[in-house]
């Protein structure tokens, strides 16, 4: 098969679009979580996504519903187990995470039926795209610039100091549970495509490869958003020719984009 002939087929170009609108959404959220250094919360909730999504496959609910809550309840959760408990904050991501995961494999094991819908949500499956999943990702798009854009003042207090922005009378409580319950968005509308193990990634590379190369958080939005889309286009073009996993080499050439920024990083 040439090359071109991939474009004749209407799942590979409903994947391609899957890929652009998913990289500029994932780049967005990749963004907030390194700014918040969250990146621990980030995993967990990657992880629980994946557990909500399996236990929608056992119960016969929608998948994507059930990841979205729980991606929202392990957000929610970490910091009141932390006080609870007494523990650091980091010891409670690692709990929330090692249940999740543990929540997700105990659940896919008990159904024997559906394998190939779980490996989906486990390792993703872009090609499979259906025009739903492109148009709310495309949605999300437009939700996320509009929050930037109506709440970028707000947003830069919070990422510089919460304790600061809270007595500049910043609601920054508020603020970040929204961008809790807007990356649990994201994570859930993409956990199909590239797969509840590796969809983390597409979202913090991304956006550790353009804090490499710019100080400014509205280039950072735009580099890493430029960034998640070529690694996603890249690795679904090479995957496809070459014949390998998409998701995987998704990553791979993420992880090889992070090496090049790094090596000219600024911030030496």
């Amino acid at each position: 098969m040439e090359f071109l002939d991939f474009f004749n087929y209407s799942f590979f170009n409903r994947a391609l679009l899957m890929a652009i609108f998913g990289g500029i959404s994932c780049g967005i959220a990749g963004v907030w979580i390194l700014l918040l250094n969250i990146s621990f919360i980030g995993v967990a909730m990657a992880h629980a996504a994946l557990a909500g999504a399996v236990i929608g496959i056992f119960l016969g609910v929608n998948p994507i519903i059930l990841s979205f809550i729980f991606c929202v309840l392990t957000a929610v959760l970490i910091e009141p187990l932390s006080k609870k408990a007494k523990l650091h904050g980091n010891v409670s991501i690692n709990i929330m995470f090692s249940f999740m995961l543990a929540v997700a494999l105990l659940f896919a094991g008990l159904m024997k039926n559906y394998q190939v819908e779980i490996l989906g949500f486990l390792w993703g499956s872009i090609l499979t795209v259906t025009n739903r999943e492109i148009i709310l990702n495309f949605i999300m798009i437009i939700v996320l610039l509009g929050f930037i854009k109506f709440f970028h003042k707000a947003l830069t207090a919070v990422f510089f100091d919460r304790e600061i922005a809270n007595l500049l009378g910043v609601p920054e409580k508020l603020i970040i549970y929204i961008i809790m319950i807007l990356i649990s968005v994201t994570i859930s509308f993409n956990l199909s495509s590239i797969g509840g193990l590796l969809i983390y990634s597409l979202i913090a590379l991304p956006s550790a490869a353009a804090y490499q190369l710019t100080y400014k958080i509205k280039n950072m939005y735009i580099v890493s958003s430029v960034f998640a889309v070529t690694g996603s286009v890249l690795g679904l073009l090479i995957s496809s020719f070459v014949e390998l996993p998409v998701a995987a080499t998704i990553i791979i050439v993420l992880c090889v984009i992070f090496c090049i920024t790094t090596a000219f990083s600024i911030k030496k």
